[in-house]
Protein backbone atom coordinates (compact mmCIF):
# COMPACT_ATOMS: atom_id res chain seq x y z
CA UNK A 1 0.00 0.00 0.00
CA UNK A 2 1.30 3.14 -0.94
CA UNK A 3 0.76 6.17 1.02
CA UNK A 4 0.75 10.04 0.26
CA UNK A 5 0.37 13.08 2.44
CA UNK A 6 -1.35 15.51 1.15
CA UNK A 7 -1.37 19.45 2.81
CA UNK A 8 -5.16 20.61 2.89
CA UNK A 9 -8.20 18.87 2.29
CA UNK A 10 -8.94 21.06 -1.31
CA UNK A 11 -5.86 18.50 -2.96
CA UNK A 12 -8.13 15.17 -1.65
CA UNK A 13 -10.59 15.53 -4.50
CA UNK A 14 -7.88 14.55 -6.96
CA UNK A 15 -9.13 12.87 -10.02
CA UNK A 16 -10.03 8.94 -10.16
CA UNK A 17 -10.10 9.06 -6.07
CA UNK A 18 -12.74 7.75 -4.25
CA UNK A 19 -13.25 10.34 -0.89
CA UNK A 20 -14.04 8.07 2.51
CA UNK A 21 -15.02 8.83 5.80
CA UNK A 22 -13.73 6.32 8.80
CA UNK A 23 -11.60 3.19 8.09
CA UNK A 24 -14.48 0.39 7.47
CA UNK A 25 -16.59 -1.03 5.21
CA UNK A 26 -19.88 -2.82 5.98
CA UNK A 27 -20.06 -6.57 4.91
CA UNK A 28 -23.06 -7.96 2.68
CA UNK A 29 -24.64 -9.60 5.34
CA UNK A 30 -24.93 -8.15 8.69
CA UNK A 31 -24.01 -10.19 11.58
CA UNK A 32 -26.44 -11.03 14.39
CA UNK A 33 -25.44 -8.38 17.34
CA UNK A 34 -27.28 -8.28 21.06
CA UNK A 35 -28.65 -5.38 22.77
CA UNK A 36 -28.12 -4.78 25.98
CA UNK A 37 -31.58 -4.89 28.75
CA UNK A 38 -32.80 -1.23 28.86
CA UNK A 39 -31.04 1.00 30.95
CA UNK A 40 -32.42 3.15 33.96
CA UNK A 41 -32.59 7.17 33.96
CA UNK A 42 -29.19 8.38 34.07
CA UNK A 43 -29.21 9.76 37.50
CA UNK A 44 -26.38 7.61 39.19
CA UNK A 45 -24.10 7.37 35.66
CA UNK A 46 -21.77 10.13 37.53
CA UNK A 47 -20.56 7.15 39.86
CA UNK A 48 -17.35 5.67 39.70
CA UNK A 49 -16.92 1.73 39.80
CA UNK A 50 -18.56 -0.22 42.86
CA UNK A 51 -16.27 -1.91 43.53
CA UNK A 52 -13.57 0.94 44.45
CA UNK A 53 -12.99 0.51 48.06
CA UNK A 54 -14.44 3.03 50.51
CA UNK A 55 -11.21 2.16 53.06
CA UNK A 56 -8.04 3.56 52.86
CA UNK A 57 -5.51 2.19 50.41
CA UNK A 58 -1.81 1.92 50.51
CA UNK A 59 0.38 1.23 47.37
CA UNK A 60 3.37 -0.61 47.34
CA UNK A 61 5.81 2.81 45.95
CA UNK A 62 8.02 0.98 44.48
CA UNK A 63 9.25 2.73 41.31
CA UNK A 64 8.10 0.20 38.54
CA UNK A 65 9.65 0.42 35.01
CA UNK A 66 8.12 -1.19 32.16
CA UNK A 67 9.68 -5.42 32.27
CA UNK A 68 9.21 -5.03 35.39
CA UNK A 69 7.90 -8.02 37.47
CA UNK A 70 6.99 -8.94 41.34
CA UNK A 71 4.47 -8.34 43.85
CA UNK A 72 4.53 -4.40 43.16
CA UNK A 73 3.35 -5.08 40.03
CA UNK A 74 0.18 -7.57 40.83
CA UNK A 75 -0.68 -5.14 43.14
CA UNK A 76 -1.24 -2.13 40.69
CA UNK A 77 -2.51 -4.62 37.73
CA UNK A 78 -5.22 -5.54 40.33
CA UNK A 79 -6.28 -1.95 41.53
CA UNK A 80 -6.30 -1.05 38.09
CA UNK A 81 -8.89 -3.75 37.48
CA UNK A 82 -10.75 -2.13 40.76
CA UNK A 83 -11.21 1.09 39.05
CA UNK A 84 -12.12 0.00 35.78
CA UNK A 85 -8.85 -0.55 33.35
CA UNK A 86 -8.35 -3.15 31.73
CA UNK A 87 -4.58 -3.97 32.52
CA UNK A 88 -4.59 -7.44 31.40
CA UNK A 89 -3.60 -10.84 33.77
CA UNK A 90 -2.85 -10.04 37.07
CA UNK A 91 0.29 -11.95 36.53
CA UNK A 92 3.06 -9.55 38.45
CA UNK A 93 4.67 -8.69 34.86
CA UNK A 94 4.54 -5.22 33.80
CA UNK A 95 4.22 -5.57 29.36
CA UNK A 96 2.52 -3.71 26.57
CA UNK A 97 -0.93 -4.38 28.03
CA UNK A 98 -0.71 -3.13 31.36
CA UNK A 99 0.63 -0.25 30.06
CA UNK A 100 -1.63 1.04 28.02
CA UNK A 101 -3.93 0.40 31.31
CA UNK A 102 -1.79 3.10 33.07
CA UNK A 103 -1.92 5.79 30.54
CA UNK A 104 -5.16 5.61 30.69
CA UNK A 105 -5.38 6.05 34.42
CA UNK A 106 -2.52 8.41 34.22
CA UNK A 107 -4.61 10.47 31.92
CA UNK A 108 -7.82 10.34 33.81
CA UNK A 109 -5.98 11.08 36.73
CA UNK A 110 -4.03 14.56 35.27
CA UNK A 111 -0.63 12.77 35.04
CA UNK A 112 1.29 12.89 31.82
CA UNK A 113 1.66 9.46 30.40
CA UNK A 114 4.55 7.78 30.94
CA UNK A 115 5.74 3.73 31.68
CA UNK A 116 7.54 4.76 35.07
CA UNK A 117 5.36 3.95 38.11
CA UNK A 118 6.58 6.70 40.26
CA UNK A 119 5.43 8.74 43.12
CA UNK A 120 2.47 10.70 41.98
CA UNK A 121 0.78 7.75 39.99
CA UNK A 122 1.04 5.45 43.11
CA UNK A 123 -0.70 8.63 45.17
CA UNK A 124 -3.36 8.45 42.05
CA UNK A 125 -4.04 4.55 42.48
CA UNK A 126 -4.33 5.35 46.53
CA UNK A 127 -7.01 8.01 45.73
CA UNK A 128 -8.54 8.16 41.94
CA UNK A 129 -10.42 10.28 40.34
CA UNK A 130 -13.29 9.34 38.17
CA UNK A 131 -13.32 10.22 34.33
CA UNK A 132 -15.10 13.41 33.81
CA UNK A 133 -18.51 13.11 31.90
CA UNK A 134 -18.81 14.18 28.80
CA UNK A 135 -22.76 13.89 28.36
CA UNK A 136 -24.25 14.90 31.86
CA UNK A 137 -27.67 13.89 30.65
CA UNK A 138 -26.70 10.82 28.58
CA UNK A 139 -28.36 7.59 28.84
CA UNK A 140 -26.69 5.71 31.81
CA UNK A 141 -25.39 3.07 29.13
CA UNK A 142 -23.34 5.08 27.19
CA UNK A 143 -20.12 5.22 25.69
CA UNK A 144 -17.62 8.47 25.65
CA UNK A 145 -14.96 9.52 24.15
CA UNK A 146 -12.70 12.14 25.06
CA UNK A 147 -10.32 13.07 22.22
CA UNK A 148 -8.55 15.48 24.31
CA UNK A 149 -7.57 12.53 26.20
CA UNK A 150 -7.40 10.40 23.79
CA UNK A 151 -9.57 7.78 27.08
CA UNK A 152 -12.87 6.08 25.86
CA UNK A 153 -15.08 5.40 29.15
CA UNK A 154 -17.66 2.89 28.50
CA UNK A 155 -21.25 3.44 31.73
CA UNK A 156 -23.21 0.56 32.19
CA UNK A 157 -26.60 0.90 33.70
CA UNK A 158 -25.01 4.25 35.29
CA UNK A 159 -21.53 2.82 36.54
CA UNK A 160 -18.46 2.75 35.12
CA UNK A 161 -17.33 -0.60 33.74
CA UNK A 162 -14.46 -0.15 31.43
CA UNK A 163 -12.14 2.77 30.83
CA UNK A 164 -9.31 2.02 28.35
CA UNK A 165 -6.46 3.90 25.95
CA UNK A 166 -7.10 5.13 22.69
CA UNK A 167 -5.92 6.51 19.81
CA UNK A 168 -8.52 8.34 17.08
CA UNK A 169 -8.37 10.13 13.66
CA UNK A 170 -4.79 11.99 13.02
CA UNK A 171 -6.45 14.52 11.36
CA UNK A 172 -3.78 14.44 8.39
CA UNK A 173 -5.18 14.46 5.01
CA UNK A 174 -4.07 11.35 3.28
CA UNK A 175 -4.60 9.56 -0.28
CA UNK A 176 -4.12 5.87 -0.72
CA UNK A 177 -4.15 3.54 -3.17
CA UNK A 178 -4.61 -0.05 -2.45
CA UNK A 179 -6.15 -3.72 -4.14
CA UNK A 180 -10.10 -3.39 -2.99
CA UNK A 181 -13.01 -5.60 -4.79
CA UNK A 182 -10.74 -7.15 -7.28
CA UNK A 183 -8.91 -3.84 -8.37
CA UNK A 184 -6.29 -0.84 -8.10
CA UNK A 185 -8.26 1.95 -6.25
CA UNK A 186 -7.43 5.01 -4.82
CA UNK A 187 -8.92 6.54 -1.38
CA UNK A 188 -8.55 10.25 -0.19
CA UNK A 189 -10.05 11.33 3.26
CA UNK A 190 -9.24 13.43 6.37
CA UNK A 191 -8.93 11.22 8.80
CA UNK A 192 -10.98 12.95 11.30
CA UNK A 193 -12.95 11.28 14.31
CA UNK A 194 -15.97 13.96 14.09
CA UNK A 195 -17.41 14.76 17.54
CA UNK A 196 -21.55 14.16 18.17
CA UNK A 197 -23.49 12.24 19.34
CA UNK A 198 -24.17 8.62 17.65
CA UNK A 199 -25.57 5.27 18.45
CA UNK A 200 -23.30 1.62 17.76
CA UNK A 201 -24.61 -0.11 14.39
CA UNK A 202 -23.45 -3.19 13.04
CA UNK A 203 -20.22 -5.50 14.25
CA UNK A 204 -17.56 -8.08 12.63
CA UNK A 205 -16.11 -10.77 14.95
CA UNK A 206 -12.48 -11.01 14.62
CA UNK A 207 -10.58 -9.61 11.97
CA UNK A 208 -12.36 -7.73 9.15
CA UNK A 209 -10.62 -6.22 6.08
CA UNK A 210 -11.49 -3.06 5.16
CA UNK A 211 -9.99 -0.84 1.82
CA UNK A 212 -7.70 1.12 4.44
CA UNK A 213 -6.26 -2.07 6.63
CA UNK A 214 -7.53 -4.60 8.49
CA UNK A 215 -9.84 -4.24 11.77
CA UNK A 216 -10.09 -6.26 14.64
CA UNK A 217 -13.55 -7.17 16.17
CA UNK A 218 -14.82 -3.58 14.91
CA UNK A 219 -18.58 -2.50 16.44
CA UNK A 220 -19.29 0.77 14.08
CA UNK A 221 -21.30 3.99 15.50
CA UNK A 222 -21.00 6.44 12.84
CA UNK A 223 -20.55 5.61 9.34
CA UNK A 224 -17.23 3.98 8.40
CA UNK A 225 -16.16 4.74 11.92
CA UNK A 226 -15.55 2.34 14.53
CA UNK A 227 -14.00 1.29 17.54
CA UNK A 228 -11.91 -1.79 17.28
CA UNK A 229 -8.64 -3.54 18.66
CA UNK A 230 -5.71 -2.76 16.97
CA UNK A 231 -1.68 -4.00 16.98
CA UNK A 232 -0.94 -0.24 17.56
CA UNK A 233 -2.23 2.05 19.62
CA UNK A 234 0.11 5.21 20.33
CA UNK A 235 0.22 8.13 22.70
CA UNK A 236 -1.06 10.01 19.64
CA UNK A 237 -4.08 10.06 17.54
CA UNK A 238 -3.11 7.90 14.52
CA UNK A 239 -5.88 5.81 12.66
CA UNK A 240 -8.11 6.89 9.65
CA UNK A 241 -10.88 8.11 11.98
CA UNK A 242 -11.76 4.99 13.93
CA UNK A 243 -11.20 4.53 17.25
CA UNK A 244 -8.54 2.33 17.98
CA UNK A 245 -7.94 -0.04 21.40
CA UNK A 246 -5.68 -2.16 22.61
CA UNK A 247 -6.50 -5.66 21.56
CA UNK A 248 -7.66 -7.16 24.99
CA UNK A 249 -10.01 -4.23 25.38
CA UNK A 250 -11.73 -5.38 21.90
CA UNK A 251 -11.90 -8.55 23.15
CA UNK A 252 -13.96 -7.99 25.72
CA UNK A 253 -15.84 -4.91 24.44
CA UNK A 254 -18.74 -6.81 22.28
CA UNK A 255 -20.47 -8.62 25.39
CA UNK A 256 -20.48 -5.07 26.90
CA UNK A 257 -21.15 -2.96 23.99
CA UNK A 258 -24.51 -4.16 22.77
CA UNK A 259 -26.43 -2.74 19.23
CA UNK A 260 -28.24 0.86 19.32
CA UNK A 261 -25.72 2.28 22.51
CA UNK A 262 -25.45 5.99 22.66
CA UNK A 263 -21.73 7.34 21.55
CA UNK A 264 -21.04 10.35 22.75
CA UNK A 265 -17.61 11.83 21.21
CA UNK A 266 -16.19 15.10 22.40
CA UNK A 267 -13.03 17.23 22.66
CA UNK A 268 -10.09 18.05 20.36
CA UNK A 269 -6.28 16.99 20.76
CA UNK A 270 -3.87 19.28 20.99
CA UNK A 271 -0.21 17.91 19.59
CA UNK A 272 2.70 19.63 21.81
Amino acid sequence: MQVRRLPGVAALLTAGAVVVSGCGTQPVERRAETSLPASPPAAAAQQGPSAVSPEPVTAPRKTLRLGAKGKAVTWMQKRLVELGYRPGKADGQYGGTTLAAVWAFQKVNGIKPTSTIARRTWEALETPRTPKVLAPNGKATRAEVNLSKQVMVLYVRGEVKLITHISSGSGVPYCETTTWQGKEQRFCGSARTPTGNYRTTWRASGWHKSYLGELYNPIFFNGGIAFHGALSVPLYPASHGCVRMPMNVAEELPRLLGKGVPVHVRGAYKRA
